[in-house]
């Protein structure tokens, strides 16, 4: 359950490659029929539940469903691990795209890895950006929720030319939180359709946001191996001048080219980038169970992380009867640069957690910050095939040089590596609209940072090597989708050793069962049903030798997310939902010897269309959690943060 956060947006499929044959949707089609990417300046109509693919993860405006998420797929990060996308080109994000350019995000795993050429282990994160159409349109949301915040958020697309649109978003938020920490962010965006000629488009796009102010909350690091109590809920842990300020931006340019019958060239180029004026971490250490605590405030000189990213890709499209070919050329790159550490630790003293904190603003003594600077270029051959009532393939080799140089200036350490990497994924038709599908994927991913309460917190950690398989079915009856697979995927495994330091501890296998089951039920009523049972478990001898138990922090063996949307037909124009999300419990210490319970989350909610002066709006009313679970959520090892209880919002959404 995530706190109402400002302006980032998530939803479903999006076409990467050339397609032929049936139409997206048709049970003879072997591949996941795409979601339409909601253009600039129409946001009246979006709802997730009716819009999702499958129930493996969707956000369409505010709202969010499916068993995963952009941070986590099958028990990992695939944004750590480096596998987002833009329209299926090479992204690497620092400062993650937002609503007012992202207009679907699509999380692939299992049968949708099909339709993209270059697969990888953890998922796929793929962005489709929120282009303006030909026609003038605009889109205003205003929200308020229980907590105090309020948001307004505006969105308009105005075409210049025949050939030429221009889209434009703004964000305006002021958020409260259960903590009783408050948010400001300010956003603006820009992005163009240009289309010089039939066969070519360019889409360039800027997003500048900037946050004045982000209170940081605690973080609970209980004394044992023990839960910390029940933290309060709207009042302020910490002095009030514990707030980061940052600035993000994201440019950059995507050129689709078809310069002759069967021939497509994509390239996209970008520059992501976060800068800290100021970052602190606010620790409650060796929290009791009375709730006395020692406070820790972590503080930070100015941080800054870039990365220029992109990927060049050719197509040559090759029909021969019922079959189609595809073929594929790529080249992808990326160099990043961060400038962290340097960090002061002041000592506020005993506290407890219900104590807002007077202590005054030291004067920081910062020390001599870091460098890390990766580089990293991947060259790639791709085929693709789709036999009309048989089947699909995808086969892919890529071959990646990767360099990373990390430590203070004139005193660096190096990581390399050249690995050679494959992908095979395909689907085979079984009967009418039944499909096996199944894949075998190796990576090098990132592998994130060390978190704040390790002793090289912010340290960029090592490139790692990852393997995925999965195998399953795909079943059309009438219009519902029904998933079924089975997975096992396998990588280096990072926490905290007995010292505190953040590295490796030996390597994480994770086999599950997943399922999906989406579409409309009846006219009036649509479902999207997931669920997961896994087990990720850490191999090697560092269990043996007591540095780690045997399942990793934030395993989670079960989970279940069911939505549903119903519209009454005795009712036009309304429609009411339900989500239930339920997870088992959260493995919470490296030891493994404290979880968090399980938990069972309840959101309601209803929508009413109607014409406000003639234009299409949606009044759109939520409460979250509506049975009141409070308690606290798996921040880390040993770390706890509250989570958001019950809350509600209230919006309204206004095409013109």
């Amino acid at each position: 359950m995530a706190l109402p956060a400002p302006g980032i947006a998530f939803t479903s499929l999006v076409a990467v490659a050339l397609r032929a044959g049936p139409a997206a949707g048709q049970t003879d089609d072997p591949l996941p029929a795409p979601v339409v990417t909601p253009a600039a300046g129409k946001r009246a109509g979006e709802n997730a539940v009716r819009g999702a693919g499958d129930a493996f993860g969707t956000v369409i405006g505010r709202e969010e469903i499916g068993l995963y998420g952009a941070d986590d797929i099958r028990g990992f990060s695939p944004v750590a691990a480096g596998n987002v996308r833009i329209d299926g080109l090479y992204f690497d994000p620092v400062a993650f795209p937002s609503g007012r350019i992202s207009g679907a995000t699509s999380i692939r795993v299992g049968p949708s890895a099909l339709g993209s050429p270059f697969p990888a282990p953890t998922g796929i994160v793929d962005i489709g950006l929120r282009l303006p159409d030909d026609a003038a349109a605009g889109s205003a949301l205003v929200s308020l929720d229980s907590f105090g915040g309020r948001q307004a958020e505006l969105d308009v697309a105005l075409p210049l030319t025949d050939r030429l649109s221009l889209g434009a978003g703004l964000t305006w938020s002021d958020g409260r939180f259960v903590n009783a920490t408050k948010s400001q962010t300010r956003e603006a965006a820009l992005i163009a359709r240009w289309r010089p000629s039939d066969r070519l488009t360019i889409i360039p796009f800027v997003q500048f946001t900037r946050v004045p102010r982000d209170d940081v909350g605690p973080a609970f690091l209980p004394a044992g191996d023990v839960l910390p109590p029940d933290p309060p809920r709207r009042r302020l842990i910490g002095p009030e001048w514990l707030q980061s300020r940052s600035t993000g931006v994201n440019v950059g340019s995507i050129l689709d080219w078809t310069p002759a019958s069967g021939w497509r060239l994509k390239a996209g180029l970008f520059r992501s980038s976060l800068a800290f004026d100021q970052d602190f971490s606010n620790l409650l250490l060796d929290v009791q169970a009375n709730g006395r605590a020692r406070q820790l405030v972590l503080a930070d000189p100015r941080l800054f992380f870039v990365s220029t990213s992109g990927e060049v890709r050719l197509t040559r499209s090759i029909g021969d009867g019922p079959r189609q070919h595809r073929l594929h050329l790529a080249v992808r790159g990326r160099g990043a640069y961060r400038r962290f550490g340097g960090s002061d630790s002041i000592d506020l003293g005993e506290t407890t957690i219900g104590t807002t904190g007077t202590a005054p603003r030291p004067m920081f003594q910062f020390g001599a910050q870091e460098e890390d600077r990766v580089r990293q270029w991947t060259g790639a051959i791709g085929y693709e095939g789709e036999w009309d009532g048989v089947g699909a393939l995808s086969l892919g080799l890529q071959k990646s040089d990767y360099a990373k140089r990390i430590g203070l200036p004139g005193f660096k350490t190096a990581t390399d590596a050249t690995p050679w990497l494959v992908n095979a994924n395909a689907a085979l038709r079984l009967g009418s609209g039944t499909e096996a599908y199944g894949g075998f994927v190796t990576g090098i991913e990132e592998s994130g940072v060390a978190p704040a309460n390790a002793i090289n917190r912010n340290e960029a950690l090592p490139a790692i090597l990852t393997r995925q398989f999965d195998a399953g079915l795909r079943q059309k009856i009438g219009p519902v989708t029904l998933v079924a697979g089975l997975f096992q995927l396998s990588k280096p495994y990072f926490n905290l050793d007995p010292a505190g330091r953040f590295g490796p501890l030996g390597r994480v296998v994770s086999r599950g069962l997943e399922a999906s089951l989406s579409g409309p039920i009846t006219p009036s009523l649509s479902i999207v049903a997931g669920g997961v049972l896994s087990h990720p478990e850490v191999t090697d001898d560092a269990v043996a030798r007591g540095l780690t138990g045997p399942l990793p922090v934030g395993a989670i063996r079960r989970r279940l997310n069911v939505s549903a949307d119903w519209r009454p037909p005795f009712a036009p124009g309304l429609s009411l939902d339900i989500g239930l999300f339920a997870n088992s419990s959260t493995v919470a210490t490296v030891n493994n010897k404290v979880h968090v319970p399980a938990q069972t989350f309840i959101d309601i909610g209803a929508r009413y269309a109607f014409t406000l002066a003639g234009k299409a709006a949606v009044l759109r009313a939520q409460i979250f959690n509506v049975g009141g679970v409070n308690g606290v959520n798996v921040d880390g090892p040993g770390s706890y943060r509250i989570n958001d209880g019950r809350w509600a919002q209230l919006y309204l959404t206004m095409d013109f």
